[in-house]
């Protein structure tokens, strides 16, 4: 048996938990949540790295949706419920591959069935807009992790790529995490300043999560979780999902990265814009610079780093599929994470070793959350501080 038949067969027992995937952004930003235009139960290869397929073939068992809305957005708040409400959609369609999933046991359900559990995650502390009573609504409405940031500061928050401002997390900061620790809410760090992520880990009664983020000590980028924090993870029971996005694990690619998105701004699109016409200009300056190319081999060597630091039981996959405009050789959409088993089996990772990545951390930690939350609920009543009230 080959490495990758073999990787094959242990996903067809311990299918992928993934920490993030961006189509409900890549379906509002392309057709509107038309989604006949984009039917997932089709090939959408030209459009898209994500459809029912493809994550077929892929080997994925359980999927968290990120319901992400850019930090400038208007109404921030309005539009995460619109992304909220084409998951539901997706979920509505699909029903024969895709189940929702609340809890632990429901991932494990869905695995029972042969179907996909799908779970969401909102991308940024702007969605609650500074309100307890927004992220308890949020939390009513399915939603099981929050990344504290997006790309910029919020006002209890330090973001990876913003100025410091709170120096890591502010009173109201921190209420936000003891908050999410007794509604079962997994913190989600990816994103956050070094200081923040730290001390989320100091207020945070439960494991917390990093959805898409790799290994800083692989590759110098403030995205990447430093070893200092990796090794307190054991700790505090949570885990780090490694991410495929090229700018975040290739060391190469970080000055590249810089370059074409400041290309970008010049022709006035936002970085992170994956329209067509985005993309034609991605393209096109690409094709004057080439880009450093990531593999399959350089997202493994981060999880070799990743499992030296913090243990076996505290590394995931957080592939942030649709979220990217470009994706490591043979990570190309999400049909590729049998390649990077593979490559891990080759490095003589054990099947036991590979069965906690792909599945059974996760649903250990959302287990684990859930077990937390229960036990602060029963001494403790939903707080209805404000930002003004603890930061001033």
């Amino acid at each position: 048996m080959t490495s990758l038949e073999a990787a094959r067969e242990l996903l067809s027992e311990f299918p992928v938990v993934d920490g993030h995937n961006d189509l409900p952004w890549a379906l509002r930003a392309q057709v509107r949540y038309d989604l006949d235009a984009r039917d997932i139960a089709a090939d959408q290869s030209a459009h898209l790295h994500t459809d029912i397929p493809r994550l077929r073939a892929g080997g994925v068992g359980a999927q968290y949706w990120s319901v992400y809305v850019r930090t400038d957005s208007p109404d921030p708040v309005a539009a995460t419920l619109e992304q909220i409400d084409c998951v539901r959609q997706l979920l509505d369609r699909h029903p024969g591959d895709l189940r929702p999933a609340l809890t632990a046991a429901d991932m494990e359900a869905a695995r029972g069935e042969g179907r996909i559990a799908s779970l969401m995650g909102a991308e940024g502390g702007h969605s609650i807009a500074n309100s307890l009573g927004t992220l308890r609504g949020l939390y009513g409405l399915g939603v099981r992790y929050m990344t504290l940031t997006h790309n910029d500061n919020v006002d209890w928050a330090d973001s990876a790529t913003d100025e410091p401002k709170a120096g890591g997390l502010t009173a109201f900061g921190r209420e936000v995490v003891r908050e999410m620790n007794r509604l079962g809410m997994l913190v989600d760090l990816s994103h956050v300043a070094a200081t923040t992520m730290r001390d989320a880990l100091d207020a945070s009664s439960a494991p917390v999560i990093f959805s898409h983020s790799s290994a800083r000590a692989v590759c110098d980028h403030p995205r990447n979780v430093p070893d200092d924090v990796l090794e307190r993870l054991p700790a505090n029971g949570g885990m780090a999902m490694v991410t495929f996005v090229p700018k975040f694990v290739l060391q190469a690619a970080v000055d590249w990265t810089a370059a074409a998105d400041e290309n970008m701004r010049a022709h006035g699109f936002h970085p992170l814009d994956t329209t067509a016409e985005a993309m034609k200009v991605h393209r096109a300056f690409e094709e004057r610079r080439p880009r450093p190319v990531a593999t399959v081999a350089t997202v493994a060597d981060h999880l070799d780093h990743m499992r030296e630091a913090a243990g076996i039981d505290h590394v995931g996959i957080g592939g942030d599929y649709d979220g990217t405009a470009f994706t490591p050789d043979g990570l190309a959409d999400v049909s590729g994470y049998p390649n990077l088993l593979a490559e891990l089996l080759d490095r003589g990772w054990s099947k036991a070793d590979l069965a906690k990545l792909t599945w059974k951390n996760a649903v250990r930690v959302l287990d684990a959350a859930q077990d937390v939350a229960r036990g602060l609920q029963a001494t403790r009543p939903p707080s209805n501080a404000t930002i003004e009230s603890l930061d001033g």
